[in-house]
């Protein structure tokens, strides 16, 4: 095991940050080092409790997640973040803002922050997030919350590498049941009404209402659990420790039927499958750089269509 390895299992901090960086990384040294600290430390994975935090840009996740962060923190409970920053389609970069927008968790000592770019990948999850997931684990963290860009589309990436998915909502902007896709509120393990409190607490506790009657609708989850709706204030902090019970309670009875391991064991599987995707699909346009920028000229003025210009480059 390497030097760096057992800085991270010994909690440290900054030997944390390093790691993550590695992994994150797209030079080939840093790739080689990031897997072998990978293979290291993963003996040491896997005991946390892995939380997904999404919701339309505006609901308050930054907020909620700081306030549930520091209830945590405050029982003695070790936390890390890993905040998914946008990436800009134009100039690639991130505002990379998190830790501005969470200065009381920033400076807790039982926190950890790492905010990354997207990198244009789906969902709004950062290509290795995943990894991240398993420094963090390794370094003694209990609790990792991800936070997604909550762009209303697929957040299918987040789904699969947590063990509980936390839907955020607000109430009173326009037709609540229409206000997310469909597709994300089926995935939700728990939705929360954010912003309750003062002239919004009585439309958030009829959002709620709302909410619980629709979810009837929809297919039940296969653990049997039923999505359940509560409502928080993350600015006043109020109902955050209610928010939390009721995370305790899903993993609580995912763990009792049996379902958070073949849970686990289901999205390892569904990575390993995406990992090789990816790889298939650099080395694809890494080997035929020459033939596809040729075509794709010809696509581009329209002497071929993009179907035939396909059917030439297999052939």
């Amino acid at each position: 095991m390497n030097k760096l390895s057992q800085e991270v299992i010994a909690g440290n901090r900054s030997a944390l940050a390093r790691a993550i960086t590695l992994v994150e990384s797209t030079l080939t040294e840093h790739q080689q080092e990031a897997q072998s600290i990978l293979q290291d430390i993963l003996a040491h994975s896997g005991q946390s409790l892995r939380i997904g935090i999404t919701g339309v840009p505006g609901v308050g996740k930054s907020t909620f997640i700081e306030a549930l962060g520091k209830h945590l923190t405050a029982q003695g409970i070790k936390v890390a973040v890993l905040a998914i920053d946008p990436s800009s389609e134009k100039s690639g970069g991130s505002i990379l803002g998190d830790k501005t927008r969470m200065h009381e968790l920033s400076v807790d000592d039982l926190a950890f922050i790492r905010p990354s770019p997207t990198a244009g990948s789906l969902g709004g999850v950062a290509k290795k997030t995943r990894e991240s997931i398993l420094l963090c684990e390794a370094a003694g963290y209990e609790v990792i919350l991800i936070e997604t860009v909550g762009v209303g589309q697929s957040e299918t990436a987040v789904h699969s590498m947590v063990d509980v998915f936390v839907l955020l909502m607000l109430a009173g902007a326009g037709d609540e049941l229409q206000g997310i896709k469909r597709g994300i509120m089926e995935m939700a393990d728990i939705l929360l009404i954010n912003k309750a409190d003062g002239d919004n607490l009585i439309p958030a506790k009829k959002a709620q209402a709302q909410y619980k009657t629709a979810l009837h609708l929809f297919p039940h989850n296969p653990n049997g659990w039923t999505p359940q709706v509560g409502i928080c204030s993350a600015l006043e902090k109020q109902h955050i420790d209610q928010a939390w019970e009721t995370i305790k309670a899903y993993r609580k009875w995912t763990q009792e039927r049996g379902t958070l391991q073949s849970q686990r064991q289901e999205q390892n599987r569904y990575w390993f499958h995406q990992i090789i995707k990816v790889r298939l699909e650099e080395d694809f346009y890494s080997q035929h750089q020459s033939q596809i920028a040729q075509l794709e000229q010809e696509v581009m003025e329209a002497k071929l269509s993009p179907s035939q210009a396909l059917q030439q480059l297999f052939q």
